[in-house]
């Protein structure tokens, strides 16, 4: 019985072994890997310029409207800046554009990690609101920044004004 056992211990161990082994990858293939994975993103240390960013969305466009700014620690829509939800969803249903990726920021008051649940729950607010005026949650995106792209570097209530925003980034 122990014999018995021990060979299906010892089966087990080899066989789980040699699938982990079989999956290794040749380490002449990370460096093609690497290679590709570096056109398709682009390599900071070469100066080049990602052709996509890493989550699979296009670099998307953030000339085209005014980011919407938001008031000390909050994620609510301002009635006053609610108009640049309406252009955008506008253009979104007539056709304009493909989609939106809505960036979150926040000032660098609070914590990193606080920062950047602000910087979400801003964008999934103004999500909301496009979603409320008809654009279709496939074509809206969300991602958060935090504290990590001020729009302003300064350190006083005027600079903490602009960066509490969400950019609308179009592609």
């Amino acid at each position: 019985m122990k014999k018995m056992i021990f060979r299906l211990f010892a089966f087990s161990v080899i066989s789980t072994s040699l699938a982990l082994l079989s999956g290794c990858r040749n380490p002449n293939d990370a460096e093609a890997f690497y290679e590709n994975d570096a056109n398709l993103y682009g390599d900071p240390l070469l100066g080049d310029t990602p052709l996509m960013d890493p989550s699979g969305l296009p670099e998307g466009d953030r000339s085209i409207y005014p980011p919407l700014y938001f008031a000390y620690d909050s994620s609510q829509v301002n009635p006053e800046e609610s108009g640049k939800c309406d252009q955008v969803a506008r253009d979104l249903k007539k056709g304009k554009y493909t989609g939106v990726i809505l960036e979150g920021h926040g000032d660098e008051r609070g914590s990193r990690e606080y920062n950047l649940a602000l910087g979400e729950r801003r964008a999934l607010a103004v999500r909301d609101y496009l979603i409320s005026l008809g654009v279709g949650p496939a074509n809206i995106h969300t991602k958060s920044f935090g504290e990590e792209m001020p729009d302003d570097m300064g350190h006083d209530e005027n600079a903490w004004r602009k960066n509490r925003r969400v950019v609308f980034a179009i592609y």
